[in-house]
């Protein structure tokens, strides 16, 4: 129980580390953000938990193939803001487009025969 805790304040204080950073210096918060600190927490998590090295080249494989769909939302959300569209719709439609994208990844991932 004691792991389990550490990991959920260690991967929240994460969170809570960008988004007060972010209300001070956007630009070193958007490093941080980039940095891929959940994927990385992840893999210690789940290793430390299985010592299994090919489960996490595994997870490290399917992981590459599905931030691919995700990377247009960070080029969509703003400019739907910029065009006037609210927070929440913005997001919205964002979430529903990356759906979208996983899908057609997912689709074209088994026409190459690529194995997750």
């Amino acid at each position: 129980m004691t792991h389990y805790l550490i990991k959920l304040f260690l991967s929240a204080a994460v969170i809570a580390t960008v988004t007060e950073v972010a209300k001070r210096n956007n630009f070193a918060a958007s490093i941080i953000h980039s940095l891929p600190l959940t994927s990385l927490l992840a893999f210690i998590w789940l290793y430390s938990e299985t010592k299994d090295s090919a489960l996490i080249g595994k997870h490290a494989f399917g992981t590459f193939w599905f931030v691919l769909p995700t990377l247009p939302m960070f080029l969509v959300l703003p400019w739907l803001i910029n065009k006037g569209m609210a927070f929440w719709p913005a997001l919205g439609s964002c979430i529903a487009g990356t759906v979208g994208l996983y899908a057609l990844t997912m689709k074209l991932l088994t026409m190459a025969g690529v194995k997750l």
